[in-house]
């Protein structure tokens, strides 16, 4: 379903050196299948993350989405692909603070076009699937951390996307909220049938995903 083909991404610091972060990865996920990323700070995780999702360019290399090659699209195909295909998980919930969880949970599909009650209705129903039925219409500051989390799973389920980019989505939590958000995030992925790339610095969270890759030194290799 998605398929990396040599990606490697370097950059220049200001006395022109060139700085290499990911070196030739090779990555294949599967319809439904969940993977892990675990490596040290500054590994180059998100980096991978962020290419893998369209939202940046490798220096070299391809990135397919069920056959078609993400980063020889335009910006506006690439933020469609964004929009229809994939979802973002982040550390920080990055939920819009003058809308409720509603508003904030149907705004990808007002922005795609869809009917506003069409897609509040289909907002409602996710918000339920979470277990935020009774928070429609709190605002963020009114829920919790691990509310507020719960409403951003929510946004990045709502267009059934064929795949969820999860930057260490616990790691603004406690450990109580952390182990619930991953069970909501696995459960949600058995029954929506979205894969998932899930970066997180927790082992124990990296074990119960399908397949475990470590990246250092901008390598990818399976645990």
């Amino acid at each position: 379903m998605l398929v990396a083909n040599n990606i490697a991404k370097s950059y220049h610091d200001g006395a022109r050196n060139e700085l290499h972060v990911l070196n030739d990865i090779s990555f294949r996920l599967e319809k439904a299948e969940t993977s892990a990323i675990i490596g040290s700070s500054g590994s180059g995780k998100t980096t991978l993350l962020n290419i893998l999702g369209g939202l940046d360019t490798p220096t070299k290399g391809q990135v397919l989405l069920n056959g078609e090659d993400v980063h020889r699209l335009s910006e506006k195909q690439r933020c469609t692909i964004r929009n229809q295909h994939f979802g973002f998980i982040y550390q920080f919930h990055h939920l819009l603070p003058e809308f409720s969880a509603l508003e904030n949970v149907a705004m990808p599909l007002l922005i795609n076009g869809d009917p506003v009650k069409q897609a509040m209705q289909r907002a409602e129903q996710v918000l339920e699937d979470v277990g935020l039925k009774q928070r429609l219409s709190h605002k963020p500051s009114e829920l919790s951390g691990g509310e507020r989390q719960r409403a951003a799973i929510a946004r990045a389920l709502i267009h059934r996307p064929d795949c969820i980019f999860a930057d260490e989505p616990t790691g603004n939590l406690d450990r109580k909220n952390a182990e619930q958000a991953i069970d909501l995030i696995i459960n949600l992925n058995r029954e929506y049938h979205t894969s998932l790339i899930i970066v997180t610095h927790d082992v124990k969270i990296a074990e119960r995903m399908d397949t475990v890759y470590t990246l250092e030194d901008g390598v990818l290799a399976k645990a």
